[in-house]
């Protein structure tokens, strides 16, 4: 029913500084539900280990979405009249299981003082500890009869539905009010986040992407019109595999030269059984693409003119 894909790329930024990937992600397929998931850790100077809590908000909400799943009939049964709350529940939740991981892991690994070198005694002590680890993250969650998806931070989330147009269910954030910056890491973490629902639409894929990947598009129209071709690989999956692994790693060394991940979940019978949809959208969006250009060409012939 489902399958997947995901894969985090270091930037060509930090290939020269050595700082390693800040990303991590994963996806997760069963019987009933599939999920896909990235974070992108912060990595400036106060979140030094950020690195680290990206992939603990990949495996804490990864927790907190089976979690949820465990009695499948019940929560299919309620999710559709209680998304909203349910959805919050989730974020809640994958926030504890964060800071439960978080915890453990500065007990048993203090701040060595090669870390603490840094910084003077009196900007070390200001920082809290969760800090250190903080990261965005995106969730999408693909069932049968519903999708939902849950997100604090920049980064952006592509669904392509029975249509065969690639949207984006949630916006793409470049900074919480009052440009503060959301994250996991934030005391009021829940506050920040968004999320969406969608029922009784077939999903040919999802994805999740850090903002690596966005902004090395030049328009939105690009960076979606980027995800249905790639959807229209996904028959062969080791190809595509193959294929957008070097373009991932193209795109963080000659674009915005920032880690990229990508994770993505998709539905096998929608991609065998109805590609043509796909293919067609495909070539439609050459046509929009083409129509854009020329528009934007006359404009400027106008206003040199």
């Amino acid at each position: 029913m489902f399958n997947g894909f995901s894969h985090s790329v270091r930037g060509a930024s930090h290939d020269r500084t050595g700082l390693v990937c800040q990303d991590s992600s994963a996806y997760k397929v069963t019987d009933h539900y599939a999920v896909a998931v990235v974070a992108d850790g912060h990595g400036s100077k106060k979140h030094f280990r950020s690195h680290l809590g990206s992939k603990f908000a990949v495996e804490a909400t990864i927790e907190a979405i089976d979690l949820y799943f465990e009695d499948y009939d019940n929560f299919v049964a309620n999710f559709p009249k209680n998304h909203k709350m349910i959805i919050r529940n989730i974020q809640r939740q994958a926030i504890l299981n964060w800071n439960e991981k978080v915890t453990a892991h500065i007990s048993e690994n203090p701040v060595t003082d090669e870390e603490k070198s840094k910084f003077t005694e009196e900007e070390f002590a200001d920082i809290p500890q969760e800090s250190y680890y903080g990261t965005t993250l995106i969730a999408g969650v693909a069932t049968e009869d519903f999708t939902f998806g849950l997100q604090i931070g920049d980064g952006s989330l592509v669904a392509i539905f029975e249509d065969g147009e690639a949207i984006m269910p949630m916006e793409y954030n470049e900074a919480a009010p009052a440009n503060v910056t959301a994250s996991m890491c934030n005391s009021n973490a829940a506050g920040y986040f968004s999320g969406f629902y969608v029922e009784n639409k077939k999903l040919f894929a999802m994805y999740a992407s850090t903002d690596g990947l966005y902004t090395s598009f030049g328009s939105e129209y690009d960076f979606l019109d980027y995800h249905t071709i790639i959807t229209s690989q996904l028959s062969n999956l080791e190809n595509f595999k193959s294929v957008i692994v070097n373009n991932l790693t193209k795109r963080s060394h000659f674009g915005t030269e920032d880690d990229i991940s990508l994770s993505c979940v998709y539905n096998t019978d929608m991609i065998d059984n109805h590609m043509d949809k796909i293919l067609s959208m495909v070539e439609e969006n050459k046509k929009r693409a083409a129509a854009r250009k020329a528009a934007l060409l006359t404009k400027k012939i106008d206003n040199f003119e």
